[in-house]
């Protein structure tokens, strides 16, 4: 264009030099239109595994800008079916709404067969719509700015299926273009709250799903 100098090579590959190192350290965040858009995920409704009704849920008018990894502390079940999986989302909306909560304390929930399912209801509606959250209880202070995943199992020595780690990575990249969410945002339960969740082995890996995650965008 005239009145705007061209850039030589050299110049040109140091400012493209620049902008991968800053991409590679995590300060260059691509908004959610410039992400690579990953397919995305199965995830079964509220009303698909049999939720309870549920009143006094509260829809946010902004996006989160993390997402917190949970793991529930209950058995390592080796029933992988998806019948298996539905139970433990009824079981989990019982037990928080046993505590005095609204619904399911989580916006997502993972079986350890891998099946993916909306947890607070309203979480897959506001997920598909890009511009608004649901208010969680999954950890304080961060249940009006994070997406909530609990994984079905106990991870203090053991390590998830592979079929939870694969929904893991491919909910993760899905929750991160929707919202345009850098993947160095995922963290676990423990980072901001005094707990051993979501356990020793399953906290390891969390380098590895953010790395797993940028590669699906």
């Amino acid at each position: 264009m005239e009145g705007i100098p061209s850039l030589d090579r050299r110049s040109l590959f140091r400012t493209m030099a620049g902008v991968g190192a800053l991409a590679a350290a995590g300060q260059l965040v691509a908004p959610a239109t410039a992400l690579a858009a990953p397919a995305a995920p199965r995830i079964y409704s509220c009303a698909e595994w049999g939720a309870r009704a549920v009143s006094g849920i509260t829809t946010l008018n902004h996006r989160p800008n993390r997402i917190l990894v949970h793991h529930m502390a209950n058995p390592n079940s080796t029933d992988y079916s998806q019948a298996h999986a539905f139970q433990v989302a009824r079981n989990c909306q019982s037990g928080h709404m046993g505590q005095g909560w609204a619904d399911t304390g989580q916006h997502f929930t993972i079986s350890r067969g891998g099946y993916i399912m909306e947890g607070r209801k309203g979480s897959l509606s506001t997920l598909r719509g890009r511009t608004q959250m649901i208010k969680a209880a999954h950890c304080p202070g961060f249940n009006e700015n994070s997406i909530g995943i609990e994984n079905e199992g106990t991870y203090t020595s053991a390590v998830p299926t592979s079929a939870q780690w694969n929904a893991l990575v491919n909910l993760c990249a899905y929750v991160c273009h929707q919202y345009g969410i850098s993947p160095n945002n995922i963290s676990g339960h423990r980072d901001h709250f005094a707990t051993a969740c979501p356990g020793n082995q399953f906290y390891a890996k969390l380098a590895q799903l953010r790395k797993d995650v940028a590669a699906k965008l």
